[in-house]
């Protein structure tokens, strides 16, 4: 089946995506990304680029000074206003804020899947904040989640489409650092989903706690550049 646009995608997506996200791997996935930026939103205003359903601005808000989210999406952020969000229907090529608004600006399971990346990376760095800190996640190259999907059937996320239904694309982290923007320096990276084989290891008893463990201790160590996603950590400067 042929690509289709990325909002046409995440509508349809829309409807099964929270249906295996509160428990096992992707429940570990979102917990370690959003410890990974909970610091650095305490008492801050904080934009989540791409923020779905809300499953991670609904943990960051009671925290920030303020906190926004922007998708592309309006299947996925019907949920997210559902929750009391705040949140708007925008494009990450062209953010709907003014220069410097935020200290903080995060992104998840996103940027892989947009085509105009060093733009979108120019726009993130536009509405941050003199000082702030930036939290930007790519799908990686060089990583065991790379190898595992190349040798797997993609995923389904509707009765008609599967994950290889959008744009993707992989990255190294040489080559991230090369699309950064003059403004944004790198100050290292985390990685999340470093040692997991496949989803399925974190449903089984007594395995899945040890996998658990096993990631948080990977995810900010000498191996964290090995990571199926690969968080850059960057601060934009004056």
């Amino acid at each position: 089946m042929a690509k289709i646009d990325n909002r046409a995608y995440y509508d349809e997506f829309s409807n099964w995506y929270e249906r295996d996200r509160h428990g096992g791997y992707h429940a570990l996935i979102d917990d370690l990304q959003t410890d990974l930026v909970m610091p650095a939103c305490n008492n801050a205003d904080v934009l989540e680029v791409g923020c779905g359903t809300g499953l991670i601005l609904r943990r960051v808000a009671p925290v920030a000074r303020s906190a926004a989210g922007v998708d592309l999406s309006a299947g996925m952020l019907q949920k997210a206003v559902e929750r009391g969000l705040d949140v708007v229907q925008a494009d990450v090529t062209a953010l709907p804020f003014a220069d410097a608004s935020f200290d903080t600006v995060y992104s998840f399971k996103v940027l892989s899947h947009v085509r105009d990346i060093e733009l979108a990376l120019s726009e993130c760095a536009r509405v941050t904040r003199p000082g702030g800190r930036l939290f930007l996640e790519f799908y990686n190259r060089r990583s065991l989640r790379y190898v595992v999907k190349r040798l797997t059937r993609p995923g389904a996320i509707s009765p008609e489409r599967r994950e290889s239904d959008v744009y993707t694309r992989w990255y190294t982290l040489d080559e991230l650092l090369g699309l950064l923007p003059g403004s944004l320096r790198h100050l290292g990276q985390a990685g999340v989903r470093v040692v997991t084989p496949a989803a399925f290891v974190h449903r089984l008893p007594v395995v899945r706690t040890f996998a658990r463990q096993a990631e948080y201790m990977a995810r900010d160590s000498r191996v964290s550049h090995l990571g199926g996603f690969l968080v850059l950590i960057l601060q934009r400067d004056g």
